[in-house]
């Protein structure tokens, strides 16, 4: 395990950002209490590696803030970014002792996170916590499927719209709002991380989101800060209708 930061700042589970959506969103009460009792804050600086593929995890969590991606590398060196993190999302497998992938913090990361076997134990004990689990593990894998079709048979600009389409949907169910109107949000990756995520070249990364924004389907203000107008429009040049999508 890579040195990490314990943060000095608590977090009640009642006043949590991530509440209504993360792995404790249905408990009560109670078993929130039962989760105080083993759960601790990590920080990462953004760079930074929170567990490498293989490696013995003995903790669960959510990302609380921040971004982090999933990588896979192969046995002659080449890596693929085959995931996001974003906030609420979870980090580890109960039942798996080791780390099937690397996670690596894009930007400055906090995660509340769980001691792994008490909560393990919570699992088996607690029908809360294992549904909540296993609707994110689904919406995980829905998530992955639509990615493959992202991947194998959009284009350039539909890959990019997907992306932001994502990551605009994400931050409005975060902070309790709608798709109505305009959405604003910091986009969390560089372009040469969106390169490597979508297997595309850095100039055509560029070259799209300048396409798009000239098009007015997003408006920029310097090269993170993204506007889209028209949720719908850029759903349609994902390739996609408002009502559908690839969120997790």
């Amino acid at each position: 395990m890579p040195n990490d930061q314990i943060s000095v700042v608590s977090q009640d589970c009642e006043d949590c950002p991530i509440r209504h959506r993360a792995v404790c969103a249905r408990c009560e009460s109670d078993e929130l209490r039962h989760l105080e009792e083993i759960k601790f804050y990590r920080t990462f600086e953004a760079g930074q590696t929170v567990v490498w593929a293989g490696d013995r995890m003995d903790f669960v969590g959510s990302v609380v803030s921040g971004i982090a991606t999933l990588t896979q590398t192969m046995e002659d060196g080449r890596t693929q970014m085959v995931g996001l993190l974003l906030p609420s999302d979870f980090v580890g497998r109960p039942g798996r002792d080791g780390a099937a992938y690397d996670v690596v913090a894009t930007t400055d990361l906090v995660m509340c996170c769980f001691r792994k076997k008490p909560f393990e134990s919570m699992v088996t004990t607690t029908p809360h916590i294992a549904q909540r689990l296993l609707e994110m593990t689904l919406d995980e894998l829905d998530a992955a499927r639509e990615w493959m079709l992202v991947l194998g048979r959009k284009t350039a600009r539909e890959k990019i719209a997907s992306l932001l389409s994502i990551i605009a949907r994400r931050d409005a169910t975060l902070n309790l709002r709608g798709t109505e109107g305009p959405l604003v949000f910091d986009l969390p990756l560089t372009r040469e991380a969106m390169s490597d995520y979508l297997g595309l070249t850095l100039e055509t990364v560029s070259r799209q989101i300048s396409a798009l924004k000239r098009d007015g389907v997003i408006e920029l203000q310097g090269k993170r800060h993204v506007t889209v107008p028209d949720f719908s429009r850029l759903m349609n040049e994902a390739g996609d209708d408002a009502d559908g999508g690839m969120l997790a």
